[in-house]
């Protein structure tokens, strides 16, 4: 391998690190909308790398971007969903104990907690990734495959026994109509357009269900106290280990969200200690960012947009064992990973700092009108449609008393339909 090529990569991972901080702390623009950006602007992106390097590095450049840029948007997007409760996709699950420990003056914690998890996720992920590969394409992968509709509904029951006995019937409900609303979203042909882009209905969904509720219910009052950090980590690396395991599930496994595998991981760990959890679920979010990397290279599917795009540019020069451009990428998650860590830490102390002077309800008030200037901008009269009808059914656990957890049915049903072939009912609804 030549040196060159590396030291391109290693640029290149830079530069992509910079899309993924701006995907991360941007509410509603996720890294696969820009991923896609750059697939499409490839032609000009190709003449001017071509500037730089030699023509034939164009497709393993602009992949290691996309590859950091998807690392470190797993990184930073905890930060606006712990200061300002509007979630991303991936981290919907460690948004509620964020909010938490912000109210209780401790914001710092849940973003160091975060970046200890993914940073352990990332790395970890990174020195297992050429030996499972190797036991992915030695039959590993026809088992994994053959037991997805079991972890899937174990999920489910993990959710619903989560809750106290008394509420498992309204837990079960939650599960269904939220699975419904999020089925409706991902397998009917909804018409929705963007007034300046087509985006997806996942964002009003998840906002809707899990951002909104604790905007409008905050109390008159309430004031965010300020935020202490004494720059210690709250949990150990240990924590973070925990989830390596399950973000190689959620890399595989079809259409299952960091979000399914968090769910999961309520099976042995207590939300309650709220930074350990996070610490666990960012832990997931980023290994599988790392795995789904793995699964491209073994069964050429993209399993995240961002994939998706990576397999588009790269075609079939990734698969293989020993593969030099695997290698490539994974160096580009190693950077991007250190580069993401520090970002965490440094735009969650910049919030840290401004959000103890702001007022609460003007802040939220704020959040709001953003919120629905995005999901008309980008998902139009449909997306508002689907942010109110959400908003109702967020508001659904604060009024009964349960977990808000439950709400993951929305990512978690759709995908158990699509397990069974039942999909293809919706077209037809």
């Amino acid at each position: 391998m030549e040196i060159e090529i590396i030291v391109f990569v290693v640029c290149m991972s830079v530069v992509g690190a910079s899309v993924g901080m701006f995907s991360g702390l941007v509410p509603g623009i996720h890294v696969n909308t820009l991923a896609s950006l750059m697939l499409i602007t490839y032609p000009f992106t190709e003449s001017l790398i071509s500037y730089f390097a030699d023509p034939s590095y164009v497709p393993v450049l602009l992949s290691a971007c996309i590859v950091s840029a998807s690392v470190v948007h797993s990184f930073v997007s905890y930060v606006p969903s712990v200061f300002t409760g509007v979630p991303d996709q991936d981290n919907v699950m460690s948004m509620l104990p964020g909010h938490r420990l912000l109210l209780e003056g401790r914001g710092m914690a849940a973003v160091r907690a975060a970046a200890i998890g993914s940073v352990v996720g990332a790395m970890a992920a990174v020195i297992v990734a050429i030996p499972l590969q190797y036991l992915m394409m030695s039959g590993l992968r026809g088992y994994l495959d053959s037991i997805t509709a079991v972890v899937l509904m174990m999920a489910v029951v993990a959710l619903i026994l989560s809750e106290s006995s008394g509420k498992w019937c309204i837990a079960a409900a939650l599960i269904a109509i939220s699975g419904i609303l999020g089925s409706i979203c991902m397998f009917m042909p909804v018409p929705f357009h963007g007034v300046l882009m087509d985006g997806t209905l996942l964002f009003p969904l998840l906002t809707g269900l899990f951002g909104i509720p604790i905007l409008i219910s905050t109390p008159p009052g309430v004031e965010i106290p300020y935020q202490e950090d004494d720059d210690t980590y709250p949990v150990t690396s240990a924590v973070g280990l925990k989830g390596v395991l399950t973000g190689s599930i959620v890399g595989w496994f079809p259409g299952i969200t960091a979000t399914a595998g968090a769910a999961f991981t309520r099976m042995f760990v207590n939300e309650n200690d709220a930074e350990r959890y996070i610490a666990l679920v960012s832990s997931i979010g980023t290994a599988a960012t790392v795995f789904a990397l793995i699964t491209l290279s073994v069964s050429g599917k993209g399993r995240t947009g961002t994939m998706v795009v990576v397999r588009e540019i790269l075609g079939d020069t990734i698969f293989g064992t020993g593969n030099g451009i695997f290698i490539l990428m994974l160096l580009s998650v190693a950077i991007a990973s250190l580069i993401g860590y520090l970002a965490t830490i440094r735009s969650g102390k910049m919030m840290a700092k401004m959000i103890s002077r702001v007022n609460v309800r003007k802040m939220n008030a704020v959040i709001l009108v953003v919120i629905v200037i995005l999901v008309v901008a980008m998902t139009g009269v449909w997306g508002v449609f689907v942010l109110i009808i959400s908003t109702l059914i967020g508001m659904i656990p604060i009024g009964a008393g349960t977990g808000r957890v439950h709400l993951s049915g929305c990512l978690l049903v759709p995908v158990i339909l699509m397990q069974f072939g039942l999909d293809t009912v919706f077209l037809y609804l």
